[in-house]
């Protein structure tokens, strides 16, 4: 029996969602036809691909060996469909090929609130036939699993086939609104910060050392925290404490203002992570390229901003 291309997808489902209803949202398939595409596959190799666990699906060995090869045919779908859509929009262009089609991108909450809708609305606005998803979520992204088509992280990963490229850096300080300063124990330096409250991450979330801003200056209590960073933002601006913003937040609330920006001030890099299988295809290359240029821009555009008035 031939094994298909369309019960390859599903294994792969199964694979990175470790449960048939799972599986099923990624496809548009209901868990019992996931069920069944399962057991033809199975049926067509004469081997057993998954073992049922109380943690979900489990791959049996056989399975595992059957991962890369599914991959390799995904890889080469995604390049041949990338391809027909671009050679379609240049015949109907008669110039360059625009964009289109679905894109989804994970990203950290900062970037996510902050910085990429101003890139995605210009993205989307230049290329009409474009579908732009941003899942914004306080974690690390598996691309393994095609939570998305690429991830921006403010760290390198370590582990997978991936391909990493550097964004750009972005600046951080400590900030407070006027209302809460004004009411405050003075703040002249670092060593203030013990008289104050501390608005930050929830010690035990943060997904990344790179997000551990409180530790080099001492901070140990954040009686204001959250894992969300437009959580920790609307605290400082309803007067909640001194916190560590993005400088390319700090526009988007204009009652914050840095403090101690001589003796605090923290550089970061965003990263744009893809799967190396993916890096044949022109449609998802050229987004990508798009999307660096338009975040370089936008965040050298906040930061200059930030700088002008504060």
């Amino acid at each position: 029996m031939q094994t298909r291309w369309d019960d390859l997808r599903v294994f792969l489902a199964v694979v990175r969602a470790q449960t048939l209803s799972g599986a099923g949202k990624q496809v548009r398939l209901d868990a019992a036809t996931v069920g069944r595409r399962i057991a033809r596959l199975e049926e067509g190799l004469n081997a057993v691909l998954f073992i049922k666990s109380p943690q979900g699906y489990a791959l049996t060995e056989i399975g595992e060996r059957l991962v890369a090869y599914a991959e390799a045919a995904e890889a080469a779908m995604r390049g041949a469909t990338d391809d027909v859509a671009t050679q379609r929009d240049q015949a109907l262009a008669g110039q360059s090929a625009g964009l289109s089609g679905q894109i989804r991108i994970g990203a950290p909450d900062g970037c996510a609130n902050f910085l990429l809708p101003q890139v995605c609305a210009a993205l989307t606005a230049k290329h009409p036939d474009l579908d732009i998803q941003i899942v914004a979520l306080p974690r690390v992204f598996n691309l393994s699993r095609r939570e998305a088509d690429m991830a921006i992280g403010v760290s390198t990963p370590t582990a997978g086939q991936l391909t990493v490229q550097r964004i750009t850096d972005y600046k951080l300080h400590l900030a407070a609104s006027d209302a809460y300063l004004a009411g405050a124990p003075p703040l002249n330096d670092l060593k203030d910060l013990n008289a104050h409250r501390i608005v930050g991450y929830i010690p035990d979330m943060i997904f990344d050392r790179e997000l551990d801003y409180l530790a080099d200056v001492g901070v140990t209590r954040v009686p204001l925290a959250s894992n969300s960073v437009a959580v920790q933002l609307n605290l400082l601006r309803q007067g909640g404490g001194v916190g560590v913003v993005h400088d390319f937040a700090l526009p988007a609330a204009k009652r914050i203002r840095r403090v101690l920006t001589d003796q605090f001030s923290i550089s970061r890099s965003f990263f744009l992570i893809r799967h190396a299988s993916d890096q044949g295809h022109g449609r998802l290359g050229r987004f990508a390229e798009q999307l660096v240029q338009g975040m370089r821009t936008e965040t050298a555009r906040l930061e200059q901003e930030v700088s002008a008035w504060s």
